[in-house]
């Protein structure tokens, strides 16, 4: 496992060839005592954020949960590459895992603190750190080239 900053991402991201899938948490949602609030201000910002830093990594479909968080969350890299957000079933992760496994592209996929890192070893076959109710920076990207996984785990740009 190889960690790395966002600024190496974006030199890695270019010419690449190899299938890649970028996991993240949702980000910050509104304490509303829902249990499907929307992103907040700040929430709405890292979207933004993290669409911009991974708009150059050739991702061309992005798949979210179907709770407001994931899919606003989902939602600034889907405008930018201009395709819907494809929902997912979080409870088969397992399925979802296989099917992405399927792909010929690469992907973003937006998750949950429980969900996000279990998909992650799924697809990589790597085991990562448990996400907290306060981890919302992290980009998991895993790579596939020729037969060979590996993972990356990256953060995003803070957000204020």
């Amino acid at each position: 496992m190889k960690r790395i900053s966002w600024l190496v991402l974006m030199f890695l991201c270019f010419g690449v060839e190899a299938k890649s899938f970028y996991l993240i948490r949702h980000a910050e949602k509104l304490n509303d005592g829902s249990k499907d609030p929307v992103l907040t201000l700040k929430g709405q910002l890292r979207a933004q954020n993290i669409a911009h830093i991974l708009s150059h990594t050739g991702i061309t479909k992005v798949f979210a949960t179907e709770y407001q968080r994931t899919q606003m969350t989902a939602k600034p890299m889907a405008d930018l590459i201009g395709v819907n957000v494809t929902s997912y079933n979080p409870s088969d992760l397992l399925a979802f895992a296989e099917q992405m496994h399927a792909q010929d592209e690469s992907v973003l996929i937006v998750g949950h603190s429980n969900t996000t890192p279990q998909l992650v070893k799924l697809l990589s076959g790597e085991p990562v750190i448990k996400l907290t109710e306060a981890d919302f920076d992290y980009i998991f990207q895993v790579v596939i080239e020729e037969g060979q996984t590996s993972l990356n785990i990256l953060k995003s740009l803070p957000v204020h």
